[in-house]
């Protein structure tokens, strides 16, 4: 509570009123209700250990100022109903909070069990006895609670001559650091900055970039608004000297959300996706760069890609997915483990706590990093056995059994669980220098070397203490309720021989006023300085108002002057008497001090940077290795200048787009001639070969030489138009029936037909239709397959060119698939074994029609291909909401994206990183598409994926009544409301009127300065 000095008070008052307040005719009922009511044990066991209600105290501060004794004992009844209720609402979060790890266990065994027996058919006796025993590198052992480093978002690095980057929110520079300025300027800045330098100066490392927000505010300090700024290397002049031109530690500022505005992180969410397309862009612009300087021509593109904290793990997410590299994340502060913990507290209620701090949408975005992490980094184990296992998508003994199945090289049915590692965090030793004379004595000096002044901070400091020289306790954090700095000034002062032997300096941020602070900070201050007040610790404690990053040493340093230990004992930092005795032993016994000393002396060289880098840069090399990958000539790279630049023929361009038109799969690599056997049978096989592309049926394609073919006719396939177009429409629409979505087709064309008939604008048609069902559409609208430029299929699980020799030459192929996107989508696609577990899950869905019991679901194997499986929804009221499927899919290490698609009577289930919205990011990559040049017309509402389609640096128009039926029920049961994903109020979104006609879709685009009034 906010000082504990006005409970005695509190309850001195109503032991006074004494057993008057029973016979009195307006007595509190509570007192009457529990006859022997003790209001001291009463208060003590049932509030003051479960809750910390300031708002109690005020209300005892005015019932103790009121003159009148009857208003007082009103007063005093009405907070022991509010203390009774208190207690009740204790004893229900209790509840609460056991059905939810009951519930969370229970899933996650049903999970294990399922997951376990479909990998047990191919295991002997031996290996399912092994995998029991079979421990990862963390271990098994459960270990004390230990405190968590608090850190922000994310970065990527590049060995070998490969560059590498990161991403965060905050203020983030180089030099001067705002430590404690906010909640996200705390030391997760100074670690991300730290590491990012250190991998800069390790051998084999050309460069590092440090992504963040660039902030041009009034609020903040010029230097968060430039684009760019290098780090300094902590490295030596040979090192530096053969660094190439643009090698080294950069941080890049990347404009994303409000301008001219600094946010809180909680404020970002909707903006992710335009840092995502901000991102690529200097990824690709740097790729260019690098190549030409290192790569003989060729892009260099990251080696992995690291995001720290929620924010950043889902940006790297989509980096991860849109460039093909690999991923990295490290959580730092973990969501649910919040969550729990302010349930706990029983001061906010579930849906309060997520309007404040976004938590359910910050879970979701750890959630998919689990899906796309190749590796995890965690500082201790408490955080993988205590903190990550609390996720659907990490279960610590899966992961055990999937590891010991991949070193026996047995096949895992399709699951996937990221790396989870322990690496110690760094420190930087350069600017540390040994004190001048021993620990109890003072600094020598004589005339060629007189002593060093003393740094400023140190009279700061010692100014609060009436005997400096006793040894000093020094803690150095933020106001937060999190970093119990409460706890530990409680465990101090209750402690007499520890106060008696040492002092305690809290370096909390910096403050002018505390009344300026935020309402967390403050209430955590002004708990410290009661508490102070309390245990009459005045002349013991030192909580000076402010220090800079350049003092953090110097406090070390005086630290070290008056006994600081280098490595201490672990405890329970939630356990008052715990730290209060093991501070007492260490202060007290110099044996233990000097032998933990000693130890930390011996073993801080593990926790410098250097030593993480080794280690960190190791694990990467381990992963296996992708990026974006096609055959390309220097100049396709290069964006056309003219309509006849996207002519050149197919061959010439080495483009990798593949088709087959034979129905068998072989396992040779025949030529695609020998399966045109006549020209008769051509018009049936290319009815065939149409469904075959859409189920994927590409592998012989992949095999086969299509060289020949081509050769026969040069004309039968040309560069992809969208290239030449100045800008792109893509058409994302979803509705009940096909002709709404001719309408509004329709009504598009019509809009924009000047510039149509010119060639300026190219059409993308993004559906979850498949490419039959795409092109039957097509021709029931008298639609010409040419009037688009691509089509993104299967909720984005498939992409296609049309043909363009389709008119003049029928009995080619209509299509051509991009085989390059299959690979870029393909990273933990489960294949089979998902199949296998989604069909099996689906039979077991069942829904009860009176005596019978009918299936929720059943597979469509014909609408089904390589990259997305199919349900159709036998009863599409009664489908789960997509969170469940999710879990469901989690808890059974199966990485996959889930999509409900015509208004929820069919279920899409594709790769975890395909997307409508991951699809025109490829184009991005692929074909250097520009996105801000990219306009996507949605409805109001849609798939359960519409949500993705709405942010990005692309413009976006909403169509005012354009829907599906069953938008409203597939969105409803999101874990999170829309505002926390979609930036509404983002210049780049408009929306039509009602209706919304050929003349409201023009202005909507002359709004957006993609066409003149």
């Amino acid at each position: 509570m906010a000082g504990n000095d006005w409970i005695n008070s509190y309850l001195e008052a109503i032991l006074d009123v004494g057993p008057g307040l029973v016979d009195d005719a307006k007595s509190s009922l509570l007192l009457r209700e529990r006859g022997r009511f003790s209001p001291t044990r009463y208060f003590v066991e049932e509030v003051i250990t479960g809750f910390d209600e300031t708002d109690l105290h005020r209300s005892w501060v005015r019932a103790q100022a009121t003159r009148s004794p009857q208003e007082r004992n009103t007063r005093l009844e009405n907070m022991c109903w509010r203390i009774w209720n208190l207690a009740r609402q204790k004893k229900q979060l209790e509840i609460e909070s056991a059905q939810r790890i009951a519930k969370r266990r229970f899933e996650r065994e049903r999970g294990r069990r399922e997951a376990t027996a479909d990998m047990s058919e191919d295991l002997s006796e031996g290996e399912k006895g092994d995998l029991v025993s079979d421990l990862s590198a963390h271990g098994d052992s459960t270990k004390a609670r230990l405190p968590r480093i608090n850190s922000v978002d994310a970065m990527e690095t590049w060995i070998n001559q490969q560059k590498g980057k990161k991403l965060l929110h905050g203020l983030i520079r180089g030099e001067n650091m705002e430590l404690g300025r906010d909640s996200d300027t705390g030391g997760q800045v100074k670690y991300v900055v730290e590491l990012a330098r250190a991998l800069g100066s390790m051998p084999g490392v050309y460069r590092v970039d440090l992504l963040t927000r660039q902030v041009s505010s009034p609020e903040v300090d010029w230097s968060y608004g430039e684009p760019t700024e290098m780090l300094t290397l902590r490295s030596s002049e040979d090192f530096l000297s053969e660094m190439g031109e643009s090698s080294g530690a950069y941080i890049v500022r990347i404009p994303f959300g409000p301008k001219d505005k600094y946010v809180a992180k909680e404020l970002l969410w909707p903006h992710i996706p335009e840092f995502v397309d901000g991102a690529i862009s200097h990824i690709i612009q740097m790729s260019k760069v690098l190549g030409e300087q290192i790569g003989g021509g060729e892009p260099v593109w990251p080696v992995a890609i690291h995001g720290h904290y929620a924010d950043a793990g889902d940006s790297a997410a989509l980096l991860s997915g849109a460039l093909n590299v690999p991923m990295l994340f490290t959580g730092h502060s973990l969501g649910r483990d919040k969550l729990e913990q302010l349930l706990k507290q029983g001061r906010q209620s579930r849906d309060e706590i997520n309007t404040t701090y976004k938590i359910m949408r910050r879970i979701e975005a750890e959630e998919l990093c689990v899906d796309a992490s190749e590796i995890i980094i965690t500082s201790t184990g408490q955080e993988i056995e205590e903190q990550w296992r609390m996720y659907d998508g990490f279960d610590p003994k899966l992961e055990r059994k999937l590891r010991a199945r991949i070193k026996r090289n047995v096949t895992c049915h399709g699951r996937f669980m990221p790396r989870m590692l322990i690496i110690p965090p760094g420190m930087e030793f350069h600017h540390i220098v040994p004190h001048d004379g021993d620990i109890d004595g003072e600094t020598e000096g004589n005339e060629d070397h007189p002593p060093s002044p003393d740094p400023p901070i140190w009279s700061e400091v010692m100014r609060f203490f009436s005997n400096p020289r006793k040894p000093m306790i020094l803690a150095l954090a933020r106001p937060d309720p999190k970093k119990n700095m409460t706890m530990l000034v409680k465990a101090f002062g209750e402690c007499r021989p520890l106060r008696e032997l040492a002092n305690l300096t809290l370096i909390m941020g910096n403050r002018d006023n505390i009344d300026e602070m935020s309402a967390t900070n403050s209430s955590v201050l002004l708990s410290i300085l009661k508490l102070i007040d309390k245990y009459d610790l005045y002349g013991q404690v030192a909580y000076p108002k402010h220090h800079r990053q350049s003092d953090v040493p110097d406090i070390y340093r005086l630290a070290a002057k008056t006994k600081v230990l280098d490595n201490g004992l672990l405890i329970d930092p939630h356990d008052q008497q715990s730290i209060a005795g093991a501070l007492l032993k260490l202060v007290a016994d110099k044996q233990l001090w000097a032998k933990c000393r000693q130890n930390g002396l011996k073993n801080i060289h593990l926790f410098s940077w250097p030593e993480h880098c080794k280690t960190y840069l190791s694990r990467i090399a381990s992963c296996r290795q992708r990026h974006p990958q096609w055959q390309q000539d220097d100049d396709e790279t290069e964006k056309a200048e003219s309509p006849g630049d996207s002519l050149r023929d197919i061959q010439d361009i080495s483009l990798n787009l593949k088709f087959s038109m034979d129905g068998e799969k072989t396992e040779g690599s025949g030529n695609l001639d020998e399966s045109l056997e006549s020209e008769d049978n051509v018009k049936s096989k290319l009815e065939k070969a149409v469904l075959r592309w859409s189920k994927g049926i590409m592998k012989d394609a992949k095999r086969a030489g299509s060289s020949d073919k081509t050769d026969h006719n040069p004309n039968s396939n040309k560069f992809p138009a969208l290239r030449r177009r100045s800008h792109i429409y893509v058409i994302a629409v979803d509705c009940d029936t096909d002709a709404d979505i001719l309408e509004t087709i329709s009504k598009i064309f019509e809009a924009v037909g000047k510039e149509r008939t010119e060639g300026s604008i190219g059409f993308v048609l993004s559906t979850s239709l498949n490419i039959s069902e795409a092109q039957s559409l097509l021709v029931k609208g008298g639609l010409s397959l040419t009037d688009f430029d691509a089509f993104v299929c299967n909720s984005g699980s498939d992409l296609y060119y049309p043909s363009l020799n389709s008119e003049d030459n029928p009995s080619g192929p209509p299509f051509v698939v991009d085989t390059d996107y299959h690979s870029h989508i393909e990273y933990r696609w489960g294949g089979e074994g998902l199949r296998k577990t989604f069909v099996r899950w689906a039979a077991s869905l069942t829904v009860k029609e009176g005596e019978k019991k009918e299936k929720v679901f059943t597979e469509d194997e014909e609408n089904s291909t390589d990259f997305c499986y199919t349900l159709k929804a036998l009863v599409p009221a009664m489908v789960p909401p997509v969170r469940d499927l999710r879990k469901e899919m989690r808890n059974q290490a199966l990485r996959c994206h889930v999509i409900y698609t015509k208004g929820g009577a069919r279920l899409n289930v594709i790769p975890v990183l395909a997307s409508r919205a991951q699809s025109l990011r490829y184009l991005f990559v692929r074909w250097n598409v520009d996105l801000s040049k990219m306009v996507v017309f949605v409805g109001e509402c849609g798939d359960s994926d519409y949500e993705g389609l709405l942010g990005g640096q692309h413009k976006t128009v909403i169509l005012k009544g354009v829907s599906t039926s069953a938008s409203k029920f597939l969105h409803s049961n999101r874990n999170y409301p829309l505002s926390d994903v979609v930036p509404f109020e983002s210049p780049n979104i408009v929306q039509t009127s009602e209706g919304c006609s050929t003349a409201e879709i023009r202005a909507s685009l002359e709004k957006l300065g993609f066409l003149k009034s």
